[in-house]
């Protein structure tokens, strides 16, 4: 029952953040403008994304352009998009293998076998929030950097946008739900023996009980 528990609870958790590493990897507010010194009254707001970049007008307009050339990207923009597309496909996979060996679903009859294949499906969601990680940090050190850069102009640099917050939740969540999934694999929480049931009772043609099932 306690593993059954671990691995919902872990599912869930897992499912949620590689959700929000789609989110995170499709928004386009990876980094936002500073508001700073003389650039503090604005008429617009410019989000710089993965995939795109858009202006937002004070009036409330906004004009997006997707990037043309992925060559011209610079090198974090280009590892991160590598990164986070790969991280939400291992959580599709892992997603694909942790339901295929859970204790509510019948793939897998050996309870060996399936704990040992949800035991994977952890493994390889903690797999994907590292993945997903990297690039985070990457950028958000970048961002950091160019902030306190003396000789970067006050209107080119740029803030932490809330698609990287979004990122590293997602990331607690993969690893937090990974752990459980992993956990959930421990003898202990599974128990020494298997649970088995009895079989039901079959009715006669006349509507008694078959005798085979009395001593």
């Amino acid at each position: 029952m306690l593993a059954a528990c671990l691995e919902f609870l872990g599912l869930a958790l897992c499912v949620t953040g590689s959700l929000l590493v789609m989110v995170a990897c499709g928004l386009p507010m990876w980094k936002v403008t500073a508001f700073i010194d003389s650039n503090i009254v604005v008429a617009q707001t410019i989000w710089d994304g993965l995939w795109m970049s858009c202006v937002v007008q004070s009036t409330g307009q906004m004009q997006c352009k997707v990037h043309d050339s992925v060559l011209a990207l610079s090198q974090d923009l280009q590892t991160a998009r590598a990164l986070t597309i790969i991280s939400a496909v291992l959580g599709v996979a892992a997603l694909t293998v942790t339901v295929a060996g859970a204790q509510c679903t019948n793939c897998i009859k050996d309870e060996t076998v399936k704990a040992r294949v949800v035991h994977a499906g952890g493994v390889i969601y903690i797999v994907s929030g590292l993945f997903v990680l990297v690039p985070l940090c990457w950028m958000a050190n970048n961002i950091i950097v160019d902030f306190h850069n003396p000789n970067l102009p006050p209107s080119k640099k740029r803030e932490i946008g809330a698609a990287i917050y979004i990122g590293w939740a997602a990331t607690a969540l993969l690893l937090l739900g990974g752990t459980l999934l992993c956990c959930s694999f421990s003898q202990g929480v599974r128990g020494s023996y298997p649970i088995k049931y009895a079989p039901t009772k079959t009715i006669t043609a006349n509507g008694d009980f078959d005798k085979k099932h009395y001593v």
